[in-house]
């Protein structure tokens, strides 16, 4: 039987893996119908995602560059989906 060990995916762009990072945080999420990436606006997450970025940051990257991906992800995306209606 073949066994396999859970791990990260190989991400190939610096952004990618700032975004798996805050997925993992829980500060960002997709939206359930359309997939569009969506801030969470969760302080606690986004801090446990500075933390991981800082502790741990891709190979080539210093601990400084990695929150600063973080924080450009976090400033392309929104809070609500740009194809669900309004909320009224």
């Amino acid at each position: 039987m073949l066994m396999s060990k859970e791990r990260r995916t190989a991400l190939r762009t610096v952004r990618g893996w700032a975004t798996a990072v805050l997925q993992e945080a829980g500060a960002i999420r997709e939206c359930g119908y359309h997939g569009w990436v969506q801030d969470r606006a969760d302080p606690h997450a986004r801090e446990r995602a500075f933390e991981i970025a800082r502790q741990d940051p891709p190979p080539g990257l210093s601990s400084e560059a990695a929150a600063a991906a973080i924080t450009e992800v976090l400033d392309s995306i929104g809070d609500t989906c740009p194809e669900c209606p309004p909320e009224v």
